[in-house]
């Protein structure tokens, strides 16, 4: 099943979108038999869409009795190319809610605590499995859902114990929190994750959820999708942003909230605009790291064979450090706030080519004795997608480890 193209088709919104695969819901419940089994083949990258999708079959008297996801796309179609789409549709195995002579099970409501309590459970023998099979990020997250629903379908209806009725969405917002913690377990793998700030928490997480089954990321550096088959969940009009990694808005909220994570209180890290958020790259976060107002890092004359490295952060780093108060001979004299902060100013240090200075913040500053810092270094250098500075920054930063003695 597919989604609508709102720039094909305007008279179409998503009003049309749930009430169409409402009746498809209800027309597919009504022709099987009490003891028929259906099979739901459905790929979105939009939350909207699954939880269209997911409450239509409630709504029609659908139980989840299996799922699995199954690679349907051919990563090597133009639209998979540099894209962050999915890269496989979740197959649905469903039975009518109803026993096998027709009667309805209407008797049988859920008790919310019972649902709460097996919900991670759940997750937890799904997600480690999926990876292993090699579905990972966005397919993998889509694809818990259908074990997901196998526990909430199989009720008519969920209670919490004051009586009240628990609804699709509100069970939708703890399945992400279930997925976000056990992927971000499986992340820091041998660590807990608990030991991070958010904003290291949402970016592990983040990254992880633009991996594609073939271990590489899209939707970095620059690039969004295209309007080419919005129900893939491309981005409106293809344009072109300043970098960074760019989610849809209401999956980056579900992460962050599954995460304890708050969006509108990490505008250092994530921008959001529209329908979208976009984690920002590295060198976007030059000037808030090594602005003039918080001068931290030594001056290390620049030879002219390495004006290749003259990006717009290296800018950035040089007119910080040459500024009448700026950085001189000392060493980062502000580290930041949070292991991400300090990671990333590291990374920056690395990249400008100031190995004095990246030596004194590692050392004379303590840096390198956190073990934090490395432990999200590693994470982070599995996590940026090839070929990218990011990748290539973090990997200096940890090649130094060793030779420093830590």
């Amino acid at each position: 099943m597919a989604g609508w193209d709102p720039e094909r088709y305007p008279e179409k919104n998503g009003a049309w979108f749930e009430r169409q695969i409402g009746l498809a819901m209800a027309e597919g419940r009504r022709v099987l038999a009490p003891s028929g089994v259906g099979t739901i083949v459905f790929a979105h990258k939009s939350t909207g869409g699954w939880e269209a999708l997911l409450q239509a079959m409630v709504d029609a008297g659908w139980v989840v009795t299996a799922s699995w996801p199954i690679d349907t796309e051919m990563g090597s179609r133009l639209r998979a190319i540099n894209s962050a789409v999915l890269a496989s549709s979740v197959h649905l195995v469903c039975r009518p809610r109803e026993n096998p002579d027709g009667s309805l099970r209407t008797a049988e409501v859920g008790d919310w605590r019972d649902v709460l309590a097996e919900l991670p459970k759940r997750i937890h023998e799904w997600l480690p499995r999926l990876a292993d099979e090699g579905v990972v990020g966005a397919d993998a997250i889509f694809a818990c859902l259908g074990p997901a629903l196998e526990i909430f379908s199989r009720y008519s209806r969920v209670e919490k114990a004051s009586g009240e009725r628990v609804t699709l969405r509100e069970y939708l917002e703890q399945v992400w929190a279930a997925v976000s913690k056990e992927a971000l377990a499986m992340i820091f793998t041998g660590g807990d994750a608990t030991g991070f700030e958010e904003d290291a928490r949402l970016t592990a997480m983040w990254l992880w959820t633009l991996t594609t089954g073939n271990g590489q990321q899209g939707t970095g550096n620059g690039e969004e999708e295209s309007d080419e088959d919005e129900e893939e969940g491309g981005s409106k009009g293809g344009k072109k942003t300043s970098g960074g990694y760019v989610l849809e808005y209401d999956a980056a909220r579900k992460i962050a909230q599954g995460l304890g994570a708050h969006l509108e209180k990490l505008a250092g890290v994530v921008e959001v605009s529209g329908e979208t958020a976009r984690l920002l790259s590295v060198a976007e976060r030059t000037r808030a790291l090594f602005g003039k107002d918080q001068a931290g890092a030594p001056s290390a004359k620049r030879k002219k064979k390495d004006t290749q490295m003259k990006l717009d952060f290296a800018a950035e780093v040089e007119a910080a450090e040459t500024a009448a108060g700026g950085w001189g001979e000392k060493s980062v004299s502000r580290p930041g706030a949070t292991a991400l902060d300090r990671l990333h100013q590291a990374m920056i240090l690395f990249a400008a080519g100031r190995s004095e200075a990246l030596r004194r913040f590692l050392v004379d500053d303590g840096i390198g004795r956190e073990q934090r810092f490395w432990r999200l270094a590693q994470a982070l250098s599995a996590l940026y997608p090839a070929n990218t500075d990011e990748k290539r920054w973090v990997d200096g930063v940890l090649a130094r480890k060793k030779g420093l003695g830590f």
